[in-house]
């Protein structure tokens, strides 16, 4: 009988076929570069007799990372990462499971528009919403400096927490679409069965929505963690702005300044210890919240 439910060998390559259209990019433009920026990785250049001799590509094995993480301003830059994260994460997922209670609430009025206009900063280009919020932030064009509060938040003690606010302002209707398609996973009568025993709004809120959104929060706060430890953009953008973010102030511009000065190893190495460190960190999250109860992904 396991024979006869056994598929035939041209049922399994039929079903193979179809993979082709996802397997072959993914190969080419994901796996492959991967395994390229590995093999890089492992090599360096050196030259014989002097900065003027001809470059020869060497093994050097682990020293590359070994020099990765001696650098100073690999280090400073994981720093700014993390401060980031330790800042950002936790606020926009206050804010996002806020906004996502308040507009789920059977006394919300205009719900759909509140849904998109909270989904609407994510859908403007990242460059875009950098340069204006960049804008808000110069003392010399922010409308704060015409009602007397003139604060340089491009200074370095702030122009973190600037680049930080981008982010939330930018993910957080992201979250609450996620947050939100979770709760439309709820049967309501769970919510009518509440109300009959006495439940009002802001319990059904605290005691059956919020538990309900724990898987969708891990989500999130996974998703959260891969994006801010490869932050670019917005820093990359500030450049422009503001004279405190430089060329290294993150661990992915520091790559990027790398390559650009022809060191293709060192900034494979860069980023490869750089995707190591959002796969341990997100997968070890993802591991704590099923130990902990929190999620069953």
């Amino acid at each position: 009988m396991n024979s006869a439910r056994r598929p035939s060998r041209r049922a399994r390559w039929r079903g193979a076929a179809f993979l082709l259209p996802f397997g072959i990019p993914f190969l080419l433009f994901y796996v492959a570069p991967i395994a390229y920026a590995v093999v890089q990785s492992l090599f360096r250049e050196e030259r014989a007799g002097g900065i003027f001799g001809k470059p020869e590509t060497v093994f050097a094995g682990l020293a590359q990372y070994a020099d990765v993480v001696a650098n100073p301003d690999f280090r400073a830059g994981v720093v700014r990462v993390f401060a980031f994260a330790a800042f950002q994460i936790p606020v926009v997922i206050v804010l996002a499971v806020a906004l996502v209670l308040a507009v789920d609430s059977t006394r919300a009025r205009f719900p759909r528009f509140f849904r998109l206009a909270y989904f609407f900063p994510y859908a403007v280009p990242t460059v875009v919403a950098t340069i204006m919020w960049g804008s808000f932030y110069s003392p010399d064009l922010s409308p704060l400096t015409s009602v007397g509060l003139r604060i340089n938040f491009l200074d370095s003690s702030l122009v973190l927490f600037a680049i930080a606010n981008i982010g939330i302002w930018t993910y957080c209707g992201y979250d609450v679409v996620i947050l939100h398609s979770a709760l439309q996973a709820v049967s309501p009568d769970v919510y009518e069965a509440a109300r009959m025993d006495g439940a009002n709004e802001l319990l059904i809120a605290l005691r059956i929505k919020l538990p309900l959104l724990r898987n969708a929060l891990v989500l999130i706060a996974v998703f959260s963690i891969i994006g801010t430890l490869q932050l670019f953009t917005e820093p990359q953008v500030m450049r422009a702005i503001s004279t405190a973010v430089t060329s290294t102030y993150t661990p992915s511009m520091l790559a990027f300044s790398t390559a650009s000065n022809n060191e293709y190893n060192a900034a494979a190495a860069i980023s490869v210890s750089l995707s190591a460190a959002t796969f341990v960190l997100s997968f070890g999250f993802l591991r704590l919240a099923q130990q902990r109860g929190w999620a069953v992904l």
